[in-house]
């Protein structure tokens, strides 16, 4: 499939789940388990528009390092077990790694405490030319520590700041920072996981019964599924006023792994297809440098 052809099917499968407004959002009208026209015995053709995507993406990827203008920011969030690691390690498969940081976001250091939230992520934007993988992100501050207040203890804030419009004020400003960011030539795109809590009960069952995952479950996983409807309240109003139509979201069915690959690719293509990326164009002084040393090579000089 020609790369025109693959972008026009990325932006018709990715669409669906593009978020650029917010205000009539409702996570309950996104279904964890819709596959689109792909059927489970569709797979392997599944499997082939990932590859497809792969590939596109080294194209694009390849011509936004060497222009060295744009950047892209992508953003991956997502409850436990959604998924985020494999998409990342497949959709990002076929990318040249000197182009490409993935920066994941554990619980904040002492030093991170110390300063505002946004600043151990503002550390690891991307550079012009790259892309930056956030897997978690400074949307945690609007989340977890949202679903879990005493938190905020631990930030250190003066207490007249923390007040009934501390979440309102958070959104105010990721709206204004990535605003900024799209204004300085950074592209973000902001992608929420969006599993079941039964898929994710399945999955976590899982990596408990067999031997090689066991390492990926910590029994915190399974204490936060407790506050489950907290989190689907946090990530739907989150969406719902950090949405807009530059830095959008894409709410993608998580149930399926195979076809939650297959939408992110899609929407990182369509994202970098926007950018009308190519090559550096040659100067005329550069060509005839050009000409002169091939001479040269010919000659073997």
């Amino acid at each position: 499939m020609k790369t025109k052809q693959l972008i026009e099917r990325a932006h018709g499968l990715s669409e669906p789940y593009r978020i650029a407004n917010g205000k009539k959002f409702r996570l309950k009208d996104v279904d964890p388990a819709d596959t689109q026209d792909f059927k489970s015995e569709d797979k392997p053709r599944a499997k082939e528009a990932l590859q497809n995507g792969i590939e596109a993406l080294a194209e694009l990827q390849d011509m936004l390092y060497a222009q060295d203008c744009w950047s892209l920011l992508l953003i991956f969030q997502a409850m436990d077990a959604a998924g985020k690691d494999g998409t990342i390690k497949h959709v990002m498969s076929g990318v040249n790694p000197q182009g490409c940081h993935v920066s994941s976001f554990k619980a904040p250091t002492s030093e991170d405490l110390d300063h505002d939230y946004l600043w151990r992520c503002v550390k690891q934007l991307p550079e012009r030319g790259r892309i930056g993988i956030f897997n978690r992100s400074y949307y945690e501050e609007t989340l977890v520590v949202r679903v879990h207040p005493e938190f905020l203890a631990g930030q250190k804030l003066p207490s007249k700041l923390v007040t009934k419009d501390l979440w309102d004020e958070r959104f105010q400003d990721i709206r204004a920072f990535e605003r900024y960011l799209t204004r300085n030539g950074t592209i973000v795109r902001k992608f929420f996981l969006h599993v079941s809590k039964e898929e994710q009960q399945k999955r976590f069952l899982e990596r408990l019964e067999r031997p090689d995952k066991n390492w990926k479950f910590s029994a915190n996983d399974a204490k936060e599924r407790g506050f489950w409807d907290d989190y689907m309240e946090a990530y739907e109003e989150t969406i719902r006023e950090t949405a807009t139509e530059d830095s959008p979201w894409y709410v993608v069915p998580a149930d399926n792994k195979w076809f939650t690959r297959v939408v992110v690719a899609a929407a990182v293509i369509d994202a970098m297809a926007s950018l009308n990326l190519d090559y550096p164009k040659v100067s005329d002084a550069k060509r005839e440098q050009l000409a002169e040393a091939r001479t040269a090579l010919l000659a073997g000089q």
